[in-house]
Order: C-alpha cells, then structure tokens, then sequence
C-alpha cells in the first residue's frame, strides 16, 4: 500500500482513482503523511511546481491527449512518468506500480 498525494486532481477522478487504487491511500496536500508518489493533473497544476515541490518523490501526470502543450511542460519539468487520462483510468494500477516499487 503506498501514500499517493493527488495534486489538482478534481472528484469525479478522484472518485475513479478510489476505485481503481482500491488498497493505496489516495491524499491531497493538506495532509500529513509524505507522500510516496505524486498523481498530477496537468491541466490545473504547473508541472514545474509540482516537481520543484517533490523533489524526491516519484511524479505521474496526466491529461487530455489534446493537451500537447501541458505533455510537453511534464517532460520537460522532468515528470517520472506522464500519460493521458486515459491511461490512467484504464492502467492505473499498474502505471503506479512501476513507480513505487
């Protein structure tokens, strides 16, 4: 089970990743707990904030496939791991896997 911090991600993904991430604690930034791995939408939250803040945790963003601008503002922010929504709703398990082991 591993803490994932989830940044700007609004709640009917949330409600998604509960479902899918079903074992892993799912945190936004208020809590107290580090996280060992960061979830980013890329479409509300700057990638270089985000990766400026978790300097040493793992980060995975995501958006829209048409958001070419935002996938390459991931890359070049230096995101661990950057895929489309729908990816992550159809992968996520394994997606954080890879991650946090």
């Amino acid at each position: 089970m591993a803490t994932i911090l989830l940044v700007g991600v609004d709640l009917f993904f949330r409600g998604k990743l509960d479902v899918l991430l079903d074992g892993h604690k799912l945190i936004t930034t208020d809590s107290v707990d580090p996280p060992e791995l960061v979830i980013v939408d890329l479409a509300r939250v700057d990638a270089d904030e985000v990766a400026e803040t978790y300097p040493d945790v793992p980060i995975m963003g995501f958006t829209n496939h048409t958001d070419t601008a935002g996938l390459r503002a991931a890359h070049a922010a230096g995101l661990d791991r950057v895929v489309v929504r729908s990816a992550l709703a159809e992968r996520a398990p394994e997606l954080v896997k890879e991650l946090v082991t």
